[in-house]
C-alpha cells in the first residue's frame, strides 16, 4: 500500500492527516514506514462502517481495533529499493503500559487507555473522540516497533478493512496463486487451485485466512506479502493513475488511509521515481518459535530483540540474500554455524560462562562446554579459533563486542573457544550491554531452523508466487 500510495502521491493532500508527530529526515541512512492494516470498523475520519460493509467484509460486527498486518517498509535515501518487512501479529512483546502482550494488541489497548482518560473528562463518545483515541493507539505501537526492531520510525501510514477492499476494486481486482484450494469459513476464503484474480472482499479474505494453512499465521503473512508484492507490480506495469482509476483511488484514499502530518509523498514520488518490481521485496522478521506460550497461557510467537535489531542494521546495509529471516538468528552475513564453541571463563565473575554461552545459543551457534580456564592463563577476552582467519570466530567476536581473534595451533577444525576476562563488556542473556533491549518474552516453543523460513517474495516477474 505504501508503495502504490508514493507512487500515487497526488492524492494525498486532500486527504486529512493526523497529528502524529514523527521524524523529519532519515539520518540512519534509510526511511522508515510503518504500515499498520487495521480491523477498526470505523473509516480514517472515525465514522462507522455500515451494516453492508460490514457485512461484505466478512468480519463480523464485534468491536475490534487490533492492527493483524505490521510492516515496517525501508527505503534506503537514494530511492533505490524498498523492502516491507512483516511482524507476526501474535509477536510476544513488553509493553510498559500494558505489561506483556501480543503486538497486535498493542494499538487498540493504548486506544482504550486513552478513551477511558478522555470519557472521564467529560468528553463525548463521537468521530473527535474516536480520532483522538485512535491517535493514541497509534503513538503506543510507534514506539513499541522503534522499541523492538531498533529503528526510528520516520512515517506512519494505516488503512483500515474497507480501505483495503475499495483499493483493490480500484485497480481492477489483484491476481494470485494458490498451491492448493482453500475453503475457510473464519475469514471466508473459498477458492481453487491456480492463477485467479480477486476482488476486494475476495481479497481481504485471501490475506486474512490462517486457519488451515501449515505454518498458520506464518503463512498468512507469507499470503498478505504476495497479495501487496502483485498489487505493486501491477501499479508499476500499467497506467494506472488516470481517469476513472484514479477517482477510484482518492476515493479510496479519503475513506481510509491515515498518514503521519509531516510526511511528503511527492517527495517519497520523485525519490523513487524509478523504482521497478525487482526491487520492491517483502520478507519477515527472525522469530524464535512459533508455538510460544504468554503469561496466561496464550499461543504467541516469541523473538529476541537482539536478532531483529540486527536483521534491520544487516537490510540497511543493502544485504540482497537476507531471505530465510524466520529462521532463529540465521543471515546470510553471518557465517554458517558448523564450529562447536566452548565458552570459558577468566572473569572472575560467577555464571558468566553460562549467560554468555546463552547469548551464542540465540544467535544460532553450536555451543559445547562451558566452564572456567586455568586461573591466571587470559587477561584478555579473546575468540581462539584454528586459523586467525577463521570467519565464523570473527562473527562470533563481533556478536560479543567486538572481540580480537587469536590464532590457537592446539584447536581442530570445526572447533572454536571463546575466552571472557574481567575485560568482558559484550552483551549476556542477563545485561544486553549491546543496547538492543530486553531478551525474548514469554515461553519459547519448538525452535525454529531454515527448513521452517519464509521465502522472501519481491514485485518483479511474470504473475504472481504460487503459495499455500
Amino acid at each position: 500500500m505504501l508503495v502504490v500510495a508514493g507512487v500515487g502521491y497526488f492524492l494525498i493532500p486532500k486527504i486529512d492527516s493526523p497529528s502524529i508527530p514523527l521524524n523529519a529526515g532519515s539520518p540512519d541512512g534509510a526511511m522508515d514506514v510503518l504500515l499498520v492494516g487495521n480491523d477498526s470498523r470505523t473509516d480514517a475520519q472515525g465514522n462507522p462502517l455500515t451494516p453492508e460493509e460490514i457485512a461484505m467484509l466478512h468480519a463480523g460486527d464485534e468491536e475490534a481495533d487490533n492492527t493483524d498486518t505490521i510492516m515496517v517498509i525501508r527505503i534506503p535515501n537514494d530511492g533505490s529499493s524498498a523492502t516491507a518487512i512483516s511482524i507476526p501479529r501474535d509477536t510476544y512483546i513488553h509493553d510498559d503500559d500494558l505489561g506483556n502482550t501480543k503486538i497486535n494488541g498493542v494499538y487498540s489497548g493504548h486506544k482504550a487507555i486513552e478513551k477511558e482518560r478522555l470519557l472521564a473528562e467529560g468528553e463525548k463518545e463521537g468521530p473527535s473522540l474516536e480520532r483522538k483515541a485512535k491517535a493514541a493507539g497509534q503513538r503506543g505501537l510507534i514506539n513499541a516497533i522503534s522499541d523492538l526492531t531498533g529503528i526510528s520510525v520516520d512515517h506512519y501510514a494505516e488503512v483500515g478493512l474497507v480501505g483495503f477492499v475499495l483499493l483493490t476494486d480500484a485497480v481492477g481486482g489483484v491476481e494470485v496463486c494458490l498451491n492448493a484450494p482453500v475453503n475457510d469459513e473464519f475469514s471466508g476464503a473459498n477458492f481453487p487451485a491456480g492463477r485467479q484474480v480477486l476482488n476486494g472482499a475476495q481479497g481481504l479474505a485471501f490475506v486474512r485466512q490462517r486457519h488451515g494453512l501449515p505454518r498458520g499465521d506464518l503463512d498468512r503473512i507469507v499470503r498478505q506479502q504476495a497479495y501487496m508484492a502483485s498489487l505493486v507490480s501491477k501499479i508499476l506495469s500499467t497506467n494506472m493513475l488516470q481517469g476513472g482509476t484514479l477517482l477510484k483511488l482518492q476515493d479510496a484514499a479519503k475513506r481510509s488511509l491515515t498518514l503521519d502530518s509531516n510526511w511528503d509523498l511527492s517527495q517519497l514520488a520523485v525519490q523513487m521515481s524509478n523504482l521497478t518490481g525487482g526491487n520492491v521485496k517483502f520478507n519477515t522478521i527472525p522469530v524464535t518459535s512459533i508455538d510460544g506460550t504468554g503469561d496466561n497461557g496464550e499461543s504467541v510467537v516469541t523473538v529476541d530483540p537482539r536478532q531483529v535489531h540486527k536483521f534491520f542494521d544487516q537490510l540497511l546495509g543493502g544485504n540482497e540474500n537476507l531471505g530465510s529471516s524466520t529462521a532463529a538468528a540465521t543471515t546470510s552475513a553471518q557465517p554458517a554455524a558448523t564450529s562447536t564453541v566452548t565458552v570459558l571463563n577468566a572473569s572472575g565473575t560467577t555464571g558468566l560462562a553460562t549467560t554468555v554461552a546463552s547469548v551464542l545459543k540465540s544467535a544460532g551457534y553450536t555451543v559445547g562446554d562451558t566452564g572456567n580456564a586455568e586461573v591466571g592463563t587470559y587477561s584478555q577476552s579473546q575468540v581462539l579459533a584454528p586459523q586467525e582467519t577463521n570467519e565464523e570466530a570473527a562473527a562470533i567476536a563481533q556478536e560479543l563486542g567486538g572481540l580480537p581473534v587469536v590464532a590457537d595451533a592446539t584447536l581442530t577444525n570445526g572447533t572454536i573457544t571463546v575466552v571472557l576476562a574481567a575485560d568482558y563488556a559484550g552483551p549476556t542473556s542477563a545485561d544486553d550491554s549491546s543496547g538492543s533491549g530486553a531478551g525474548v518474552v514469554g515461553q519459547e516453543g519448538t525452535a525454529m531452523d531454515k527448513n521452517s523460513a519464509s521465502p522472501t517474495i519481491d514485485a518483479g516477474g511474470n504473475g504472481p508466487r504460487c503459495i499455500n
